[in-house]
């Protein structure tokens, strides 16, 4: 079976399946097989680790749609071409030499929140957790894209990861694109470095691109090429993967912005099977963390019971980075639902029920915490 590289045309290449693939429906049933086995596979960041501004990578979420790929460092290049002046091959050392930014940015999978929805989308079965903060260094990438010299009649720029497989019955190597404005913004890395230190390899070694403010499915892991096209890509993971559909038949709106959305970390211990909060009645102090891809959070209510009330926003640690929010609770014995809930500066805040789609994608409907205070 051979790869379809669908970057490698300057035109966009169609998305043509191996046979028929019928979408999986959503079910209201137990989760299958296969969503366990990619449970499995790809991880979530455990809830108190919100306690921390900055998140190790261990503990950050990982999302890998194939293989995680084995590169060595030493000898790949990364190709920068398409509609340009000058074409560019670059290794890892001349990378290194160029001038490099570190940015604090926060990751969220589109994919969190699915199976909290009803019916439930088939696939990687995120609850709330795929979500992270890191600090990315590198090479911005308008600077490279500065070197190779945009054609005026350029519209896009399309990333290519090593990772290759199947998906939808297309053979593919992951690959998204992203506009000629979002890819020249200046925060925009080509990352070789996550907090400090040479990337993971779940993380993306040797270079992987981060796209602040937009879910990760932008911020392509392994990047071997870039290309500046001049027609919209249309590529699986653009045309048909990660857009917002009413049903299989929609052809939708691409997904790009976080939504806004906060979490907290859920109070006193678990119960290990069911995960239920316990704790003792007295001062308790709530907190946890609110993000945007839009900007600015402006405002965090922490609900009661229903009864919702201000929190405190400390500092962010940067215009894409997660906001600290805390709450001082007095809690009383008995059975308590605690909620939070964040409004960013465009006054979207996040909706009390579920936003359902066909696939599952920006489910930022408000979490729900139960506790019991004895």
């Amino acid at each position: 079976m051979s790869y379809i590289n669908q970057q490698s045309t300057r035109e966009p290449s169609a998305v043509t399946p191996l046979a028929p693939s019928p979408a999986a429906q959503p079910t209201s049933g137990p989760l299958t097989r296969e969503e366990l086995q990619l449970a499995a596979r790809n991880h979530s960041m455990p809830l108190e680790a919100l306690r921390r501004e900055v998140t190790p990578p261990g503990l950050h979420y990982v999302l890998t749609h194939f293989d995680i790929p084995d590169l060595d460092g030493s000898s790949w290049h990364l190709r920068i071409g398409g509609a340009v002046e000058r074409a560019l091959e670059l290794g890892m050392a001349a990378l290194r030499r160029d001038p490099a930014i570190t940015v604090p940015v926060t990751l969220e999978c589109a994919g969190n929140g699915r199976s909290l929805l009803e019916p439930r989308p088939p696939s990687q079965p995120w609850v709330l957790e795929a979500v992270g903060t890191a600090h990315w260094t590198g090479v911005p990438l308008a600077y490279l894209l500065g070197k190779a010299g945009v054609l005026p009649d350029a519209v896009e720029v399309v990333f290519t990861g090593a990772d290759a497989g199947v998906q939808g019955g297309v053979p593919q190597s992951y690959a998204r694109s992203l506009p000629i404005r979002e890819a020249l913004r200046p925060d925009v890395v080509l990352a070789y470095k996550m907090n400090g230190a040479d990337l993971p390899p779940q993380h993306g070694y040797p270079l992987r691109l981060v796209v602040p403010g937009w879910y990760g499915m932008a911020s392509v892991k392994w990047l071997e090429s870039t290309e500046v096209v001049k027609a919209p890509f249309a590529g699986y993971q653009q045309a048909v993967a990660y857009r917002y559909q009413s049903s299989a038949d929609d052809g939708g709106s691409p997904v790009s912005r976080i939504r806004v959305r906060s979490l907290m970390v859920p109070p006193g211990v678990p119960d290990f099977f069911t995960r239920e909060r316990f704790l003792r009645a007295g001062p308790v102090m709530l907190e946890g963390r609110a993000w945007s891809g839009e900007g600015a959070v402006t405002a965090v209510e922490v609900g009661i019971d229903g009864t919702w009330l201000p929190a405190h926003l400390d500092k962010p640690a940067g215009g894409y980075a997660w906001r600290r929010w805390s709450l001082p609770w007095v809690a009383n014995p008995g059975e308590h639902v605690l909620s939070c809930r964040a409004t960013d500066i465009t006054g979207a805040a996040q909706p009390l029920e579920q936003n359902w789609n066909f696939q599952g994608m920006g489910n930022n409907v408000v979490q729900r915490v139960l506790v019991t205070v004895e």
